[in-house]
């Protein structure tokens, strides 16, 4: 593990508000000035393929990172773009369902909501 790869990682481990690339960039920039989007985007996209952090594919969104690994969900806010975690048991009724129905061993699942946060809500 690099260097900045190591930062990189941290960051992205101790941020809770899910970043986008440029985010973890501008953030990693402050320990690492000469550090270029590229390489944040190359170590971010390792990091994600080697199951390090998780990689968020949310419609109309673009692609964040999560640093916790655990089973959660996630809500997005349709306004300003917020991904927070939603504190929220996952259901494991629904994959045993899914999978009695469809003949399928379930393995994982992702359930995302999306609504107004409290903050557009004030606007």
């Amino acid at each position: 593990m690099t260097r900045q790869r190591k930062i990189i990682l941290e960051d992205v481990r101790t941020s809770r508000n899910h970043p986008t690339a440029y985010e973890v960039y501008e953030s990693v920039r402050k320990r690492l000035p000469n550090i270029s989007l590229g390489t944040v985007y190359r170590n971010l996209e390792t990091l994600s393929e080697n199951g390090v952090i998780r990689r968020l594919e949310l419609p109309e969104s673009k692609r964040r990172y999560d640093g916790r690994l655990s089973r959660h969900y996630h809500v997005k806010c349709t306004r300003c773009g917020k991904v927070e975690d939603l504190k929220l048991d996952p259901m494991e009724a629904v994959e045993r369902t899914a999978g009695e129905t469809s003949g399928y061993k379930i393995i994982d699942h992702q359930l995302e909501f999306s609504g107004i946060c409290p903050e557009c809500q004030g606007k």
